[in-house]
């Protein structure tokens, strides 16, 4: 049965994305509730992408303190799973630390900055040429690596 549901997991997801983002029944509390429904159960199956919707989704916008922590225990799953906006996302709760569940670890924060910066995550790249240039969260400022991050930074369009 547990790999049925691994094997259905991707599906599921799909089904619990195009579910939230339609317009059919817009506001209607049980559409919420199936997708969300949806969302976990593709999420505890292990699917990358419903660990990282369903992660942001509680972490960002559940309610009560207990459900954001449980959205950063998903989102830590998916940046395990090599997520990049959970890992950018994981960078930003362990630099600012969570609740009592997430404390602030420097170490991890440059690590999960470091690896969505590698994936292309503009927001990560952004977070390592400021931490080249001024030193921060353990790092001294490094002009050679402050090169490497803005030549990367030049390929995204600028929000000017």
């Amino acid at each position: 049965m547990r790999l049925v549901m691994k094997l259905l997991a991707p599906l599921l997801f799909w089904i619990a994305y195009g579910l939230f983002r339609s317009r059919v029944w817009r506001g209607s509390r049980r559409r919420h509730t199936l997708a969300m429904k949806l969302f976990r159960l593709a999420a505890d199956n292990g699917n990358r992408r419903a660990l990282s919707v369903y992660g942001h989704l509680l972490h960002f916008r559940g309610e009560g303190v207990a459900n954001r922590i449980q959205g950063a225990i998903y989102l830590q799953r998916a940046a395990e799973k090599g997520d990049v906006k959970a890992l950018y996302q994981m960078g930003r709760i362990h630099e600012q630390g969570f609740e009592h569940h997430f404390g602030i670890e420097p170490a991890q924060a440059v690590q999960a900055y470091r690896r969505a910066a590698e994936l292309g995550h503009p927001l990560a790249v952004k977070r390592m040429v400021e931490l080249c240039r001024e030193g921060g969260l353990g790092l001294s400022p490094d002009a050679e690596q402050l090169t490497y991050w803005q030549q990367k930074q030049a390929v995204f369009p600028s929000n000017g």
